[in-house]
């Protein structure tokens, strides 16, 4: 009656509370079974008001108490109710009270400690009402065939079984074993090896400290062989700020480490592109310009930025925010004056250190291999040619604009020069492995006029003999003042 009072009294506040104009959330009563018994639509108690009794009187918990806070009917206050004493206080004692079925093994656990883990938490709670209402029937049937009242009293049952499936494979055996000892102590070691199946496991037992510890262990490990699984780790189980330690990562570490790291050429392809598509460093000051890019300096003051005449690759580059702004600009100024002066490349000198470079890859089922470029306006072959098993010839050749099949990429956008004559100042060089050895081949520096006419349309040729293959040729050349 108690009960009952308390239950019909706090109905009574919640609809004086409506009559009274105030929006509060409504608490509602639904009847169950034959018995008229109230119970409260809570997903995580399907039992009526006296199922939860009994529950309540079995985890010390007062009815009358949890009524006036509906809220605390919810697995997650019996949950903070038992691990907030355990959570430094060692394995526990006694006998183990709840056996889980779960991978082939029967594991021994502690009713207090499976309340960290929100999923055991629900199939214990489950069993535990099931097992309650089991018990007060068989016992009404014990009272009901002995009257007289003369009963033996039985010994509660002590141990409470659940069973889960798991069906991810990256939950081993081992792996549940850590997140079930991370339920009875803090500090478990992990390592690199088994973190993932730990990761998995805690995700899977909802079980929160446990999964934060790991995503916080992999974002400190990052490394070449760990950030294409932890990224897709991170991606799994939508864990924003594992991925994103993952791009900023691979970010800082892709440009310096991607030529001797075998491991980043599994980097996941989206990764890959969100990489190198964003801006990696921070929009106040380019990476060059703060103290960890100082040491890089003079090796990226050696790069050949003049090479890109792309106006769509050099806002990328602004976008990604590497090079100084002022880098970038100077560039940009070099290519406008250069087109103002008609392809003249007054800021280049030195044919060595300055010059453009384009280069084929001449493979060995190649018969003809050519590709086409444009530079300031002017229209270029550069082509290769197999004459026999050994002999080799490699050229490059001015063409009209008109040439081009079009669309093309190479005359999309570009801009058309129409004199008649291009002085140009170039090198054409081929390189190839024999026996572990680079075999080197190349013209002189040679300065000659191009037009449209032949032969003055085609370059001096390099002829080379080898049976090297593939072959790497590159054609450098600037545009002197003319």
């Amino acid at each position: 009656m108690k009960m009952l009072n308390s239950v019909s009294g706090s109905f009574r506040k919640k609809a004086g509370d409506s009559r009274s104009g105030e929006c509060r959330t409504r608490l509602e009563r639904r009847i169950v079974g034959a018995t008229n018994r109230w119970r409260f639509p809570q997903d995580h108690f399907c039992g009526d008001l006296l199922a939860l009794s009994q529950m309540c009187n079995v985890l010390n918990v007062d009815l009358d108490e949890a009524l006036k806070n509906p809220d605390r009917l919810c697995i997650s206050k019996f949950q903070k109710l038992f691990s907030e004493n355990i959570m430094n206080s060692g394995t526990q004692s006694g006998e183990a009270d709840v056996i889980l079925e779960c991978l082939g093994f029967k594991w021994e656990l502690h009713h207090p400690q499976i309340f960290q883990s929100g999923t055991l938490a629900k199939l214990y709670l489950t069993a535990l009402i099931q097992n309650t209402k089991s018990s007060q029937r068989e016992l009404d049937k014990v009272q009901k065939a002995h009257p007289s009242g003369r009963i033996k009293k039985r010994s509660p049952v002590k141990k409470i079984i659940i069973s889960m499936r798991i069906n991810d494979p990256a939950v081993t055996r081992v792996a549940f074993a850590l997140a079930l000892k991370n339920l009875y102590m803090k500090e478990v070691e992990m390592t690199v090896d088994n973190v993932l199946g730990v990761l998995a496991s805690a995700h899977i037992l909802q079980f929160n400290r446990l999964f934060q510890k790991c995503v916080n262990m992999m974002m400190n490990r990052l490394a070449p062989s760990t950030v294409k699984n932890f990224y897709l780790a991170g991606c799994k189980y939508e864990e924003e700020q594992l991925t994103m330690a993952c791009e900023k990562w691979l970010a800082m570490n892709l440009v310096p480490l991607v030529g001797t790291q075998i491991h980043l050429r599994q980097i996941p392809e989206p990764l890959l592109y969100k990489v190198l598509k964003s801006p990696s460093f921070p929009k106040k000051c380019c990476f060059l310009e703060q103290d960890p890019g100082q040491n890089w300096m003079p090796l990226f003051l050696c790069l050949r930025l003049h090479g890109i005449t792309s106006g769509k690759d050099l806002e990328v580059l602004k976008h990604i925010n590497f090079f100084p702004e002022s880098w970038l600009v100077r560039v940009t100024a070099n290519h406008y004056h250069a087109l103002e002066n008609g392809g003249n490349m007054v800021h280049l000198k030195d044919l060595s250190t300055q010059a453009m470079r384009f280069g084929l890859l001449f493979r060995q089922e190649y018969t003809t291999y050519s590709e086409r470029i444009s530079i300031y306006g002017y229209f270029f072959e550069i082509k290769g040619i197999k004459h026999d098993p050994t002999s080799y010839s490699f050229s490059m050749q001015r063409i009209k604009h008109t040439d081009l099949e079009c669309p093309s990429p190479v005359c999309e956008h570009s801009t058309i020069s129409l004199r008649s004559e291009r002085l140009v100042k170039y090198e054409i060089q081929a390189q190839t492995l024999v026996d572990g050895r680079w075999q080197e081949f190349r013209t002189n520096q040679i300065m000659q006029k191009f037009g449209f006419i032949k032969p003055g349309c085609k370059s001096h040729v390099l002829k080379i003999q080898t049976v090297g293959i593939p072959i790497y040729a590159s054609f450098a050349f600037i545009f002197p003042a003319s």
